[in-house]
């Protein structure tokens, strides 16, 4: 069985991270593919190398003197070499990212160099061959990831090398320019490489035990969830759990391939595993909680509103005329409620009102901001009875006033609407019945 092992920035931030992690993957042959990011924080007061490189980019675009940060990105690498004690030189590529941001610099390319440096510290640590990713992760004219492309590249590349390291985060454009994901876009390449080479299990390495049931700046030393299935992490990250990015899913949910999330730290730790399906019954009743504050509802109301086949249709166009997705939509018979960010809103509000007005011709319209919405996630959650009942009972205890309550189909997640200044003490509430309790 073949490993791809993705470390995040932490766990790469200095030398001292670079030997634990290579103890890491040297203590299991099966760890073959190599995922590094971009050199994290040392502590709470530093920066991180990707920060650094943005604020060369942006000093660079204005024209101005950008040796200062460029300076500390060159000092963190030497650094991690001496520490290593490698003969290796990054002269060159550091004279290439100079040259660059002088006469034409570019924004992806620049933020895509710590993890392309990374990588070439990382192979030259292990002893493995470096695949540099802009010659095997692709994006279309777009800028959306080619899978197929990127399939057919990556795949036969790997089945020839034994040993790799693949930097995260970026890959190229057809027209061979560097793209880069989303912020924390190295956890979407160890999927990709996860996939390509048909790995038996993708471990993202991390600097906590796995998957934590609450966020820990709000609830002191929440439970780590043992085993949670893909569905269940993709409600979670989308309402704001940030141990890994949601997207990294796609690539090996369709392969079937598991993840398991792991602390470079406490390497002995199990972790957290994620899985298309599971029999395993989840200790608590709930998997997780997760957040997100600052929304806006709307609420429409009109009599026979259900009667109409098109009200629904002509709201929501509103909203997509104005750009403004719409996040979710609880509704009663007379009445219909729409859900969506409140920066994003506040900018068409007038607008969207006045679409409404003339297009469906409301009753009433009520408008509120400061709206925080908290997800309750747990596939064992349609198996229980009272799970509703318990929220609603946690919330009351508290004194904390529900705005809105949504319940998916699935049964998967309930949806609660509080007020912002009663969001943290929701989530410690609900946290407390169902785990503290339980």
């Amino acid at each position: 069985m073949r490993k791809v092992v993705k470390f995040g920035g932490t766990s790469l931030a200095s030398a001292e991270q670079f030997r634990k992690a290579g103890d890491i993957i040297r203590k299991d042959d099966s760890r073959v593919y190599v995922v590094p990011s971009a050199p994290g924080k040392r502590h709470s007061g530093d920066i991180k190398v990707t920060d650094l490189l943005y604020e060369c980019y942006e000093l660079a675009v204005r024209g101005q003197n950008f040796y200062e940060p460029f300076l500390a990105v060159k000092d963190r690498y030497n650094e991690i070499i001496q520490g290593l004690g490698l003969s290796l030189s990054l002269a060159e590529a550091f004279d290439e990212i100079e040259n660059k941001l002088l006469h034409e610099p570019e924004k992806d390319y620049t933020a895509s160099r710590g993890e392309y440096l990374n990588g070439l510290v990382m192979s030259a640590y292990l002893g493995y061959e470096f695949i540099d990713a802009a010659e095997v992760i692709f994006f279309d004219e777009h800028g959306n990831f080619d899978q197929a492309k990127t399939d057919s590249v990556l795949a036969p590349r790997l089945q020839e090398t034994a040993c790799a390291v693949v930097p995260g985060f970026y890959g190229s454009a057809p027209d061979g320019r560097i793209r880069t994901f989303s912020r924390g876009g190295s956890d979407i390449t160890g999927s990709i490489v996860a996939r390509a080479c048909r790995a038996g299990v993708y471990e993202n390495w991390t600097d906590v035990s796995g998957l934590l049931m609450a966020d820990p700046h709000i609830v002191s030393n929440p439970a780590v969830m043992s085993n949670i299935t893909y569905k269940e992490l993709r409600e979670l990250s989308y309402m704001g759990a940030s141990v890994m990015h949601e997207d990294a899913i796609f690539p090996v949910k369709k392969a079937g391939i598991p993840i398991n999330i792991r602390n470079t730290n406490a390497p002995e730790d199990p972790g957290t595993w994620i899985v298309e399906n599971t029999a395993r019954r989840s200790k608590y009743t709930i998997t997780g909680i997760a957040g997100r504050r600052n929304f806006c509802s709307i609420v429409i109301a009109k009599d026979l509103m259900h009667s109409q086949p098109d009200f629904y249709r002509k709201v929501a166009q509103c909203f997509e005329d104005n750009g403004i997705p719409l996040e979710h939509l609880p509704s009663g018979i007379d009445t219909m409620t729409v859900i969506v960010h409140e920066a994003k809103f506040i900018e068409h509000e007038q607008d969207v009102l006045a679409r409404i007005a003339k297009f469906v011709e409301p009753e009433s319209v009520e408008v509120e901001s400061g709206i925080s919405l908290i997800a309750v996630v747990g596939r064992g959650m349609k198996s229980q009875t009272g799970t509703a009942a318990k929220i609603f009972r946690a919330l009351a205890e508290a004194r904390i006033n529900v705005r809105m309550i949504d319940q998916g189909a699935s049964e998967l997640n309930i949806i609660v609407g509080v007020l912002n200044e009663d969001f943290e003490r929701a989530i410690r509430s609900i946290y407390h019945i169902f785990v503290d309790k339980e």
